[in-house]
């Protein structure tokens, strides 16, 4: 059976925060980077939104180098970076600093976006978004490439890349750039197309990096899951929400179509469980990817940690000790 992976999420999505709580959630999720890098987290994650009025992170490049000057060996995965939101030189720039600063930890997954409402905050045409996007990214790897941008990037040629979507022409698109896939679906089909496309152009393909096939998107740990779910299941239920608006119908794992807090703790997207229940979960194979959201739509600081921590010292030790 494959091993469970431990992942740590953030987004900063917090509708209604004040200026102090929000900083709040800024300064507790560098602290809590640094204790899920003590605690042997597989990946730190964040994530690129613009135009958000609960606040969604916009700038995902100083939140990773953020977490870096804490962290020595976790992983950092920013995905999906919004290229088209980009000037190409000075992202490539960006990136090579941020590769030095953080010995080449922090992963990129490079993406279109899905909102009309961040082209036009840039002014970026949303009708040539595919061409642009292939554009700007080629325009990246050649300033690397060519010694352009300096310093060069830490990592040769260049920090490990994915292009990110859940359409045939995602795949396509990543294979022509000869970048790595990330599909934002389980989908065989899109991996083949990947595949298929990669040697077509003469190239072998890249690693496929394919969302779970079931299994929660999100996961909390409380002593008393259903004194969680009364206190602060408003909070996880804005995150599902206000995904569900920019989405719509989309097909993506990470989507609940849940309306009110007992739909979602049927749905199980959103999963609040105790530790020992975790753990089984995790034995039995049900559970193969366990993402914490310890900010999850400007969750406190209480049940944040105590979710956190549960997860880092007890199912963490536990799981990975039945290996």
């Amino acid at each position: 059976m494959p091993r469970t992976q431990f992942a740590t999420r953030y987004d900063f999505r917090a509708p209604g925060a004040d200026p102090a709580t929000r900083q709040e959630i800024f300064a507790r999720a560098v602290e809590q980077a640094a204790y899920v890098d003590a605690h042997g987290m597989d990946a730190l994650m964040i994530s690129e939104h613009h135009a958000a009025d609960d606040g969604y992170l916009p700038s995902p490049l100083l939140v990773a180098s953020a977490f870096a000057a804490v962290t020595s060996t976790v992983p950092i995965t920013v995905s999906a970076l919004l290229v088209n939101l980009y000037e190409p030189v000075r992202l490539a720039e960006d990136i090579a600093v941020l590769d030095h600063l953080s010995k080449g930890r922090v992963a990129y997954t490079f993406g279109l976006g899905y909102r009309p409402v961040e082209y036009e905050l840039y002014g970026r045409s949303w009708a040539g978004r595919g061409a642009d996007i292939e554009e700007r990214i080629t325009a990246v790897l050649d300033a690397w490439s060519s010694g352009t941008t300096t310093p060069a990037p830490y990592s040769q040629p260049h920090p490990f890349l994915f292009y990110g979507g859940g359409s045939p022409a995602a795949a396509r698109r990543a294979a022509r750039l000869g970048l790595n896939f990330q599909p934002q679906h389980g989908s065989d089909e899109l991996k083949r197309i990947y595949e298929e496309t990669a040697r077509e152009t003469g190239r072998e393909p890249g690693f496929v990096l394919q969302a779970p096939d079931g299994g929660p998107a999100n996961v909390f740990c409380a002593q008393r899951p259903d004194d969680f779910w009364e206190r602060y299941g408003h909070h996880l239920l804005a995150d599902a929400t206000a995904y569900q608006e920019w989405h719509g119908e989309a097909g993506s794992y990470v989507v609940d179509h849940s309306r009110t807090v007992e739909e979602m703790r049927a749905a199980g997207v959103y999963l609040v469980v105790s530790a020992d229940d975790l753990i089984e979960r995790c034995r039995s194979g049900e559970v193969r990817l366990v993402t914490s959201h310890p900010a999850c739509g400007g969750l406190p600081a209480e049940p944040s940690w105590e979710s956190l921590r549960a997860v880092c010292e007890t199912v963490l030790p536990a799981v990975r000790a039945t290996r």
